[in-house]
């Protein structure tokens, strides 16, 4: 059954984290839709879940972007002041249904992102986290404004979360280079060794850039590469924008959403000069291959044609470099222990 995913994201960048597509269909996993993790989410919650897994050393591939959520709005309340139960397309995305997708590919591991359904309520995001010791890291959603703010993130990087998505809604990246509680965000993510990660647009780019400069130890990680194709071209100087972040030594890139750059049509290898060009400007150790599922996972796109971008038709790479892409990179920025 053919639905539309509204996309206020990608082209708007007025919520923060929906489909890069303005259509689609149910994913794969979508049709064999499972409440979930909202009718069992339980796990102890003592321990640092991503001390569950030391000394286990884990192999497959780590997916670093992949967005879950579930029908169970009664649980897990979604923000109506923002959205409504008919924009959440595929209505249900559990972890049940990713690793469906996920774990043919070899995928062992993957980092899940706030989903903007629920703004600054991570309560979803780390229930499953909790279920699922050691197979899932998280980037959360919080109010920098918030005047408990370390507190939060004392308690978020507790319970698995590894960073914190900032977002370009209703203009806010204007004033992120003078706001007190960005400044504070910036600053303890630096010092905890968390991650700040960007959901912007190309001409946000300079932004960031002088926000790089301003906090040179917080590490950084430019999801979609900035969005650089997503009008279906790949414009020679946003690209320029996007690459000279590599002269921050902390600024890493999420290889990521290849369904919404450039042709949009798999097997995306019309992107390979855009992928070269970024390997050689950050090095594929600060690279990180992702899917943004479950939108990768919609209509004519699939999860095989994803990762076969990097995994196969990217012949330059040596199997280090892709080794680094396909896990070694996101193992060290999302699965690793903080201060």
């Amino acid at each position: 059954m053919n639905r539309s995913i509204t996309r206020r994201v990608f082209l708007g960048g007025a919520a923060s984290s929906l489909s890069l597509l303005n259509t689609g269909v149910t994913s794969v996993a979508g049709r064999n839709q499972n409440p979930g993790v909202g009718q069992a989410v339980e796990a102890d919650a003592s321990s640092d879940p991503q001390e569950e897994s030391l000394g286990q050393k884990k192999t497959g591939w780590i997916d670093a972007h992949v967005h879950v959520w579930t029908p169970d709005v009664e649980r897990y309340p979604i923000d109506t002041n923002r959205f409504s139960v008919e924009d959440m397309v595929p209505a249900s995305f559990t972890p049940q249904q990713l690793l469906a997708e996920c774990q043919p590919s070899g995928v062992e591991r993957v980092v899940l992102i706030q989903m903007s359904f629920y703004d600054t309520d991570n309560s979803y995001m780390l229930d499953v986290i909790k279920k699922y010791p050691g197979v899932f890291s998280g980037v959360g959603i919080v109010d920098h404004h918030a005047a408990d703010l370390p507190m939060q993130i004392d308690a978020l990087s507790t319970a698995g979360v590894r960073g914190f998505r900032i977002n370009r809604r209703g203009g806010q990246k204007k004033h992120w280079l003078t706001d007190s509680g960005m400044a504070t965000l910036w600053k303890i993510a630096g010092r905890r060794g968390l991650s700040i990660c960007p959901l912007i647009n190309p001409s946000d780019l300079g932004v960031i850039d002088q926000l790089c400069v301003k906090y040179p130890d917080t590490r950084v990680v430019i999801d979609h590469f900035g969005r650089v194709g997503v009008t279906g071209e790949i414009v020679p100087a946003q690209l320029n924008s996007l690459c000279q972040l590599a002269r921050h030594p902390n600024v890493h890139v999420k290889m990521s959403a290849f369904y919404a750059l450039g042709k949009k049509q798999p097997p995306y290898k019309d992107l390979i000069p855009m992928l070269r060009r970024v390997i050689d400007s950050f090095s594929p150790q600060r690279l990180m291959w992702a899917s943004d599922c479950p939108y990768q996972v919609q209509g004519k796109h699939d999860y095989q044609s994803s990762i076969d971008l990097v995994g196969h038709h990217l012949k330059s790479l040596s199997k280090t470099d892709r080794r680094w892409i396909l896990r070694d990179t996101a193992e060290k920025v999302f699965f690793n222990k903080v201060s």
